[in-house]
């Protein structure tokens, strides 16, 4: 299938309206503890309680390691960007990573709070189910499902958690982020097929979230599972930026053009309630 025929029939242009082993790599397993991972978090409490960077040989006879182990975990750790290398003669300091951590849980769990009465009566007015969606890393995560739809076998998380490319939830983040970052979310989880509706080319992908940013919704018509069609739209915070996805799904069956246009202009409209709220809560 080429990628014109793929976006055409799985997509948002289709339907445009105006709205390894767990033990590898040298790891010891003590009891039900990893070795390397626990070194690595007590050189992350040696560096928390440090009150200025430390050296590499003051961090490795602090945590009693030899100096070569301790500098490939330090090296991991500061590739990861928990770590910062302060200097050759400064040493290495904790990042503010593990802050950024806590705060994104924080905020999930008052994005929840705040979405669910909307989400709860969006599925109640529709009697189908919906979804509130984040991208983590590279994967993408449902945080919340309200509701069940009629006759719909949806797919399962594990699987949709690396199918952005073919989940409207996934379109409706993917559309909005930098081009390099978008890349590499792809790159990560690759773009199998799982219909024969899925988009499988980074062209045909490109050119789906065109689409989208151009219509403010995504679409997944049969792309990630037989039978089962999904609308999506993006969430933004008080700066703009898109820090979610909600989306309802249905039955391909009941996929006429009046119910699909009903269902898009309802996301739509509670997508956009849901960001001009936030922007007023968190201005």
């Amino acid at each position: 299938m080429n990628d014109k025929n793929q976006t055409v029939a799985g997509g948002t242009a289709g339907h445009a309206m105006m709205v390894g082993s767990p033990w590898s790599d040298g790891q010891e397993e003590r009891g039900r503890t990893i070795q390397s991972v626990e070194r690595a978090l007590s050189l992350i409490e040696i560096m928390a309680a440090a009150n200025e960077p430390l050296a590499l040989n003051e961090i490795a006879a602090r945590a009693q390691l030899n100096v070569s182990t301790c500098h490939h975990l330090i090296a991991t750790l500061v590739g990861r960007g928990y770590v910062l290398h302060a200097g050759r003669n400064r040493g290495y300091m904790l990042s503010s990573r593990l802050n950024e951590l806590v705060d994104m849980k924080s905020q999930e769990i008052d994005l929840s709070d705040f979405v669910r009465p909307k989400l709860t009566a969006l599925s109640e007015q529709l009697t189908e189910s919906v979804q509130l969606a984040v991208l983590r890393g590279t994967n993408l995560v449902t945080q919340m499902r309200i509701g069940q739809s009629q006759s719909v076998r949806e797919a399962d998380e594990l699987k949709k958690m690396t199918a952005l490319h073919a989940t409207a939830t996934g379109k409706a983040i993917l559309a909005w982020l930098p081009e390099a970052e978008m890349v590499r979310v792809i790159s990560e989880n690759g773009m199998p097929a799982y219909t024969d509706r899925t988009i499988t080319s980074l062209s045909g992908l490109m050119e789906e979230l065109r689409h989208v940013r151009r219509n403010g919704f995504a679409i997944d018509d049969q792309e990630i599972e037989e039978g089962v069609v999904c609308c999506g739209s993006a969430l933004r915070d008080e700066k703009g930026a898109v820090i979610a996805s909600i989306s309802v799904t249905f039955a391909s069956r009941r996929n006429t053009e009046a119910y699909r246009t009903h269902v898009i202009r309802q996301v739509v409209q509670c997508a956009r309630s849901l960001s001009d709220q936030l922007k007023v809560s968190r201005s």
